[in-house]
């Protein structure tokens, strides 16, 4: 018998009936909806004695739960079982215990890419490049890069002991592991294991990148710009790159705009409940002097991101640069499971809405969403442009070996130009961020806003461009299997494994577009006719359950 994969899913869904069955019965009592766990229950009490296998409960209980969630499709809405928490919340809030490093699977190895401002491997030696050869005194060689990462992190105050391989040198390093807080605020350029952020000295113009909104980010920021004078008025303008956040924390952005915004809606939420939805508005108090400040935002800048950068350019307080934002508009909230045995369910309950009432959330058929860079600030990057651009950040974020120490102001390399949109282009293959100083410079030098990008893009153009991206993205996949038949063919060849062929349906020269095909039951009675709408038919057809009879010739039945 053939399961269906929703059959599957419903039977699975059962078995959460009687795994809370006490908070189950509760909430029957309460809601006098007992009558939805009766087939669950069922399916489940079926499952256990009737499977010709004992069933493993735990991975029941788990498909359970998955399958609700799955039921209402919604990316956003997941279960983290009991054994994915600390990971879960790691990504979160930006916070662990380990040595704080960046690490990567290099030629087999464990690697440092950089360790972080500050910790622990910083303050141990642990340098870019090092090749982490053992942890514990086992080898990481084609160890997993999760199996490494979890040797490393631990209880906060135990050392952990780990070989290094540098030079040709093998140098054992002890490390004491601590509470990492991931630093979300960063500037253009490293000096030593500090950032610097005055991009533009003579205009006193700087540059703060926020990579992710924990719940530190805020006072982070906030203490950032007190430091480059943006409290006392010494602050010309700002450049503020979003570009790659998914968001996180509501209230980091919240209140990130309202140091920016000394009135107005900053955003509003709306829910199934009335009760709770809410707006959180800008408060006079605390508001930063009036400066030209500008926002790099892109295809992955979400959530968060979209709410900052929505209400300050609703609001008339900034422009934003870049390409349109992701569009993730949804508010969710974190709820541990009552039970006690574990776990935690993120619940979408929201949705987010700018100060103009516009919802930020995408969806299928969406033509308008998230948020679009001001008119004539539209600086898009092409795939080759993006990755270049990347490679030359990730080498910036790199804390390296021998790095003096250097004061905010004077660049420590003679041949930077960092205040010269050109230089930016050329060196830093960052158009964008170009885009972005250029027009701060304008703004400060001429009082206004002159458009340093294309006009924007919007509606029927929008979606021309999604379908395009999405039939690039769809050759790319195309073109990847077609390399893995190639390899199957060789691999067969090798293996002296004779190769299947597969059946040329219809001459080559055929002209199917527009033509129809029509499928008929083992009678000869006509089930569907299809209207053919593309030249890949003959390619689906030849790996499907269907082989040719005579070219040509009608079906029994179908004179």
């Amino acid at each position: 018998m053939r399961i269906t994969r929703g059959v599957y899913q419903a039977a699975m869904i059962g078995i959460l009936g009687v795994a809370v069955l006490g908070s189950t019965l509760a909430i029957a009592r309460r809601g006098g909806d007992y009558a939805f766990f009766d087939p669950l229950i069922d399916v489940k009490h079926l499952l256990s004695t009737r499977f010709v296998d004992e069933p493993d409960e735990k991975a029941m209980r788990l498909g359970a739960i998955n399958g609700m969630v799955e039921a209402l499709n919604d990316p956003y809405t997941v279960y983290v079982p009991p054994a994915a928490e600390q990971e879960f919340t790691k990504g979160l809030t930006g916070q662990y215990v380990g040595i704080g490093a960046q690490v990567q699977m290099r030629d087999g190895w464990l690697t440092i890419v950089t360790p972080l401002d500050g910790s622990p491997a910083f303050k141990a030696g642990l340098m870019a490049d090092d090749r982490v050869v053992e942890i514990e005194g086992k080898s990481t060689e084609d160890l997993s890069i999760m199996d490494s990462v979890n040797l490393l992190m631990g209880e906060p105050g135990t050392p952990v002991n780990i070989t290094v391989e540098r030079d040709g040198r093998r140098i054992p390093i002890t490390i004491t592991r601590q509470h990492i807080v991931q630093q979300t605020v960063k500037g253009f350029e490293r000096a030593g294991d500090q950032w610097r952020f005055m991009l533009d000295a003579s205009r006193r113009i700087a540059f703060v990148r926020v990579t992710q909104f924990t719940p530190s980010t805020a006072e982070e920021f906030a203490q950032r710009l007190r430091e480059l004078g943006a409290d006392s008025g010494d602050l010309g303008g700002l450049v503020i790159d979003l570009r790659g956040n998914p968001g996180g924390v509501l209230t980091g952005a919240v209140q990130m705009a309202d140091l920016f915004l000394d009135q107005g809606v900053i955003v509003s939420t709306k829910g199934r409940n009335p009760d709770e939805n809410q707006v959180a508005s800008a408060h006079a108090q605390g508001t930063l002097p009036d400066f030209p400040v500008a926002i790099l935002i892109d295809g992955l800048s979400a959530s968060a991101s979209e709410i900052f950068t929505g209400a300050l350019t609703e609001n008339g307080r900034a422009i934003a640069v870049g390409t349109r934002s992701f569009g993730k508009g949804s508010v969710q909230s974190i709820h541990p499971l009552p039970s006690g045995a574990g776990g935690q369910l993120k619940i979408t309950e929201q949705r987010y809405y700018l100060p103009s009432g516009r919802s930020l959330h995408r969806s299928d058929d969406s033509t308008q969403w998230g948020v679009d860079p001001t008119e004539g600030f539209y600086v898009p990057l092409s795939d080759e442009e993006t990755i270049q651009m990347l490679r030359v950040r990730r080498e910036q974020d790199i804390i390296r070996a021998g790095e003096p120490d250097q004061e905010d102001g004077a660049p420590p390399d003679t041949t930077a130009q960092w205040s010269d949109p050109a230089w930016i282009v050329d060196t830093l293959k960052d158009k964008q961020l170009a885009a972005a100083l250029e027009a701060v410079q304008k703004r400060i030098d001429s009082g206004q806003w002159v458009p340093t990008g294309q006009p924007g893009i919007a509606g029927d153009q929008v979606v021309l461009q999604q379908l395009q991206r999405a039939r690039r993205t769809r050759s790319r996949m195309l073109l990847e299997l077609s390399r893995l038949d190639s390899r199957v063919a060789r691999l067969r060849a090798g293996a002296g494994i004779e190769q299947i062929t597969p059946p040329d349906l219809w001459p080559d020269d055929a002209n199917l577009l527009g033509g129809r095909v029509r499928v008929t039951d083992k009678d000869g009675h006509v089930v569907a006719t299809l209207k053919i709408t593309g030249e890949d038919l003959e390619r689906w057809l030849a790996g499907a359950d269907v082989e040719p009879i005579e070219p040509g010739a009608p079906a029994d039945g179908d004179g």
